[in-house]
């Protein structure tokens, strides 16, 4: 049985030299790369909601891919890799356009509707539609009791969150942020399972450069076309430094992180990060941008995020007791 959550971190894993923790202080690091990458995935959502002010949200997302993975594709380059054959070239575009063009592109346009914090709660739901997916599109897995009482929590602490927000529900604009981060968080349990099962001969760094680079190329693009574009001259000040914030701590330093932290500890250990990276997004619009935290948006965040542990865990024992059949 297929647990995409884990399979693809451990495929990440195994496409990077392993390392051995000598001492305790590098176990240390390797733990405060996790807490970056739990931190900063968090703020890039406040990030991106104060940019899509300043930069029409598919002209920053294509900066944002196209700037980050020239960088990684620059450092792989040095280290002395190839350009990519054409079989691996169409496999970067696939992935680019699910991962990226549309998860992160939908993404950081949802947020010019919605709260922050509730784009990261619903960004949070990928692992519930991976369950479905696997499930009903191509039954490769099935249900368990502890993955179906998780879908039910993750579902029920969403409708809890917004209980909050009954009154925005009732205005029009509201209703194509809540359309675009489904269809992002789809997407990318989507291009999850796609990546698992077409894509493991690729090296999953590298990959991620080119997916990047591709994605940002497309996006701007698009941008273009649809006239959610601004000359670049036009650009206020305070959406540049959205831009570099997305591009240095929520692509390079974090994605730097992740691999870092992947080498020297279990994936488990490393995917930690998907819990808390909601938690940071509601706290720092509560904070910074004046969003709603009542006790129904907290309480309703800690059932969501308990309600995906649970669909994981329980994709953890089927796998178990699928090995063991």
């Amino acid at each position: 049985m297929k647990n995409y959550i884990y399979d693809i971190y451990d495929r990440v894993r195994s496409s990077l030299q392993p390392v051995y923790l000598r001492n305790q202080s590098e176990k240390n690091r390797a733990v405060l790369a996790v807490a970056l990458i739990s931190f900063f995935w968090g703020t890039t959502w406040l990030v991106a909601k104060k940019g899509v002010q300043y930069i029409p949200a598919l002209q920053l997302s294509g900066i944002r891919q196209l700037v980050a993975g020239t960088v990684f594709i620059i450092f792989f380059f040095l280290k002395g890799y190839k350009l990519p054959s054409r079989e691996q070239f169409i496999q970067f575009i696939w992935m680019s356009f699910l991962m990226f063009v549309i998860s992160n592109g939908f993404t950081t346009w949802s947020v010019k509707f919605i709260p922050s914090g509730l784009g990261a709660v619903i960004g949070a739901l990928s692992p519930i539609w991976i369950a479905l997916f696997s499930t009903v599109l191509f039954r490769e897995t099935r249900l368990n009791g502890i993955t179906i009482m998780g879908l039910i929590m993750g579902i029920g602490g969403v409708c809890v969150i917004f209980y909050d927000y009954l009154d925005d529900l009732l205005n029009p604009s509201f209703y194509p942020g809540i359309i675009l981060g489904v269809i992002a968080s789809m997407t990318w349990a989507f291009g999850t399972i796609y990546t698992v099962r077409h894509s493991r001969n690729l090296n999953p760094s590298y990959s991620l450069g080119w997916q990047m680079f591709l994605s940002g190329i497309i996006l701007i693009a698009l941008a273009f076309l649809t006239g959610q574009y601004k000359p670049i001259a036009q650009v206020d000040v305070r959406g540049w430094y959205s831009v570099a914030y997305l591009v240095t701590f929520g692509s390079i330093i974090t994605y730097a992180a992740f691999i870092y932290a992947l080498k020297r500890l279990p994936a488990a250990q490393v995917s930690i990060y998907a819990y808390i990276n909601p938690i940071v997004a509601v706290l720092l619009g509560a904070l910074l941008n004046n969003e709603k935290l009542t006790r129904f948006v907290a309480i309703g965040t800690v059932v969501t995020l308990s309600g995906i542990y649970l669909v994981n865990t329980g994709f953890k024992k089927i796998e178990v007791s699928g090995a063991e059949a």
